[in-house]
């Protein structure tokens, strides 16, 4: 008697194999979508800490590491261009006179709002045709499905 392996079953299931290649066309499509969409375009990397300053306020190298799950010396290579181009600054830390926080710059909170309208824009273009009940079900199935994401890894990192 042969028995499938649930390992088997799960690359043969129907359903995953349609998510997992559905998944990496999202990936691709939203690439080209923000390459073309007429808005100058933040990277993503650069969008994600413009956002999560604007939501912690001045915060260092290691909170904003923390809050994106990724390393500090990432979140370094990562804000150097945007302090470059005047987006973040460097503030003193109020707690340790020797610390410095970043924080965004006001030419920064102009250009995360452009950008987010442009990108807030541009899904509702995309999504136009829906019902606003399905508008509603994508993003919380979309928002939980990353949240399993960011469960997952933090779960592989404190293994």
């Amino acid at each position: 008697m042969t028995t499938t392996s649930p390992l088997a079953s799960d690359l043969t299931d129907p359903v995953h194999t349609q998510l997992q290649y559905q998944l990496a066309v999202f990936a691709r499509r939203m690439e080209q979508v923000r390459g073309s969409d007429g808005v100058a375009a933040l990277v993503r990397a650069a969008y994600l800490l413009l956002e999560r300053l604007e939501r912690l306020g001045p915060a260092n190298v290691k909170a904003l590491a923390d809050a994106l799950g990724v390393d500090s010396s990432t979140v370094t290579r990562q804000v150097a261009p945007l302090v470059a181009a005047g987006l973040v600054g460097r503030v003193q830390d109020p707690a340790d006179r020797r610390a410095v926080r970043l924080a965004l710059t006001p030419l920064g909170s102009d250009r995360l709002a452009e950008v987010r309208a442009g990108r807030t824009e541009l899904t509702r273009q995309l999504v136009a045709d829906w019902p606003p009940e399905e508008q509603r079900v994508f993003c919380a199935l979309l928002a939980r499905f990353n949240h399993s994401m960011e469960s997952y890894s933090a779960g592989r990192q404190g293994a």
